[in-house]
């Protein structure tokens, strides 16, 4: 006996959500003048920090 295969089930997919434009900060504003800050973030603090060679670290 020879039986068909079942359809193939194709999954519904969501239409693809309209971008925003990313935010954009720069460090002079974030900073406001300090070389380190604290960012809160899902109950944890975090330090971003501007290195003597200008660069940004961020620690927990």
């Amino acid at each position: 006996m020879h039986t068909s295969p079942s359809p193939a089930i194709r999954p519904t997919v969501a239409a693809p959500a309209v971008a925003q434009p990313v935010r954009r900060l720069t460090t002079a504003g974030l900073m406001q003048d300090q070389r380190e800050v604290e960012i809160e973030h899902a109950g944890r603090i975090y330090r971003l920090r501007i290195t003597q060679l200008n660069k940004l670290i961020l620690t927990a």
